[in-house]
């Protein structure tokens, strides 16, 4: 099969991460796979194995969604978009692809759904008619109004064969944050959840009994770096590391003034690995690095990422909180205080074991797409 997977992230880097993952899933089935990523550059997410073709980049105002900026940080003009459609449309009918994915449209980048519904419209009347699913993450953000979730039942009756849903329905049904319609329900295909393969042990042990602090790729988690400096200026005899996301890192790193028991770096693709050996990992609570925790059995203080009315992390560190080794601090009540005291209590007890049950999703949905794609033949 050709499969191409379109993803645009706007905020963090964890929707073209998960993308990615998926990616690789399917050209190790031996499947020729395109993924076409809308948002910003993510180099270290970079993968030589899978194609990658990048439209011209947009991101959101911080966490303000409904306003679109390019790469020199101005407003995303009308012919810009118009440009980013056409490039979508050339590489779609380029590609004729026998499976085409989007990643969270239609129940999120409702800003860009007019570049979503010209794709859409032109899989639709290909001579091949692609399968067409949707990819969503285990916890959406609910839908702030019923015409919002109205708009998703609309374009799935239209144009979806199936939505792909990366959790659990045990453990994190889709009606905990989406209202399950009788249009949506019978297109809803729970896959697990995706991880990548466990990364193993970082082989010079990097990280090993420091307090790993990171928050995503993008340009978000300033209050989390400002509270975990403080944290460390009265934690001197540990090791504090920062990993800075987005693409000016390094600039706002060398404007932080640390003190020597803390190391201040751009994010890192060995991040996975060093977890294996660090004290603790302190970071918000998206879907992938839930998941890296988990899988390295890290103990972790998870401050979810509630700006915006953003409810979805916070769903998530509840959740996981259950778990031995993990603790929750409310970014209203995040200091260096509460932040030290919930190191203190995940570092009390042993380190958690790995989770490897339940982490298969990415095959569980080659195998899903594989399936529906035969029926159809």
């Amino acid at each position: 099969m050709k499969v191409m997977i379109v993803v645009t992230h706007l905020l963090g880097t964890g929707h073209l991460s998960r993308a990615l993952t998926l990616a690789r899933a399917f050209r190790q089935a031996g499947h020729r796979i395109s993924l076409v990523s809308g948002g910003m550059p993510a180099p270290h997410l970079q993968d030589a194995d899978i194609p990658l073709h990048q439209l011209p980049p947009v991101r959101s105002d911080g966490v303000d969604f409904n306003r679109l900026l390019d790469m020199q940080g101005d407003v995303v003009t009308d012919s810009a978009l118009a440009r980013r459609q056409a490039a979508l449309l050339d590489h779609f009918h380029a590609e004729a692809p026998d499976v085409l994915i989007t990643e969270l449209f239609p129940f999120g980048r409702r800003i860009l759904r007019k570049e979503f519904r010209a794709l859409l419209s032109a899989a639709r009347g290909s001579a091949g008619k692609p399968l067409i699913c949707a990819s969503i993450r285990d916890i959406l953000a609910p839908p702030s109004k019923p015409r919002k979730a109205a708009f998703a039942d609309e374009m799935i009756a239209t144009y979806y064969d199936a939505v792909l849903v990366h959790s659990d329905a045990a453990i994190t049904p889709l009606s905990l944050s989406w209202p399950v319609s009788e249009v949506l329900q019978p297109r809803l295909r729970y896959t697990g959840f995706v991880a990548p393969p466990p990364a193993p042990a970082h082989p010079q042990s990097a990280g090993a009994e420091e307090v790993i602090v990171s928050a995503g790729g993008g340009d978000v988690g300033a209050e989390i770096f400002a509270a975990a400096l403080q944290a460390a200026r009265r934690d001197p005899d540990r090791q504090w590391r920062l990993l800075l996301g987005g693409a000016k890192a390094a600039e706002r790193g060398a404007q932080m003034d640390a003190p020597a028991n803390v190391v201040i770096e751009p994010a890192r693709p060995d991040f996975r690995q060093m977890l294996h050996h660090a004290a603790a990992s302190v970071s918000m609570c998206g879907y992938n690095t839930a998941l890296d925790v988990l899988q390295t059995g890290c103990r972790a203080v998870f401050i979810p990422f509630d700006a915006g009315s953003e409810v979805e992390q916070g769903i998530r560190a509840e959740a996981l909180a259950k778990r031995p080794g993990i603790a929750v601090v409310r970014s209203a009540d995040l200091t260096a205080e509460t932040l030290l005291q919930a190191l203190l209590e995940v570092t009390a007890g042993p380190r958690p074991a790995a989770l490897h049950q339940g982490l298969d999703g990415a095959a569980r949905t080659v195998e899903i797409v594989s399936e529906m794609k035969g029926a159809r033949s």
